[in-house]
């Protein structure tokens, strides 16, 4: 059964914050709020949630995970950025974007896209994500928590927790957080390419 924390969205109590940082250090899996809307996360090393999270989203094996950073200096370790893509991921960050770019060594093999060896990653402008990955000391491995067959993330973490209850170890709540997820572009061609229309202007990379 999930716990259910309720936590506000622009001071978040640091004894909850260490609480879900300890769930997600034993293989914990939880469902938190970002910039953008809710997202399923773990720890970076953690195989079990990792094939959770597959599970409950009913993901295949071409899906990009996202690694959800607190900085440019942890998201550097993970992603190889030249200056031009430095230039335009600093300017749209933090914020509602996720970059696919080419994976470090420093990413496990399973999280990467098997034929292109990239990852999503992204900064998130909100509070209580900021205050986990600050507590955590790494990246949390996401995917928006959208469940198979509908077409928008659930907005209310009384709702996660009543459909997900058994499926995730915490729910973190700040109320709601939007029901559009990240703009996706890759940048890992010549050329940056919008995947996915969201929640982050798209227009700065068109």
């Amino acid at each position: 059964m999930a716990i259910y924390l309720d936590v506000h969205p622009e001071n978040p109590q640091p004894r909850t914050v260490a609480r879900v940082v300890d769930l997600l250090r034993g293989d914990g899996l939880v469902a938190y709020p970002t910039d953008s809307c809710f997202a399923l996360g773990c720890q970076l090393g953690n195989r079990d949630g990792l094939d959770r999270i597959r599970e409950i989203r009913q993901l295949d094996s071409r899906h990009h995970f996202t690694l959800v950073c607190r900085d440019f200096a942890q998201l550097g370790q993970f992603v190889h950025i030249n200056n031009a893509v430095f230039r335009s991921l600093k300017a749209a960050t933090p914020g509602s974007y996720t970059f696919i770019l080419p994976a470090t060594k420093e990413v496990p093999r399973r999280l990467l896209h098997p034929r292109k060896k990239t990852v999503g990653v992204r900064i998130p402008d909100h509070p209580v994500a900021q205050a986990l990955l600050a507590a955590l000391g790494e990246p949390l491995v996401s995917s928006t928590l959208l469940l198979p067959g509908e077409t928008e993330p659930m907005t209310q973490g009384w709702e996660i927790k009543e459909r997900l209850d058994h499926a995730v170890d915490a729910v973190i709540d700040s109320g709601e957080c939007g029901t559009l997820p990240t703009t996706v572009i890759d940048f890992s061609q010549d050329e940056p390419e919008i995947v996915r229309y969201g929640a982050g202007d798209p227009t700065r990379f068109e």
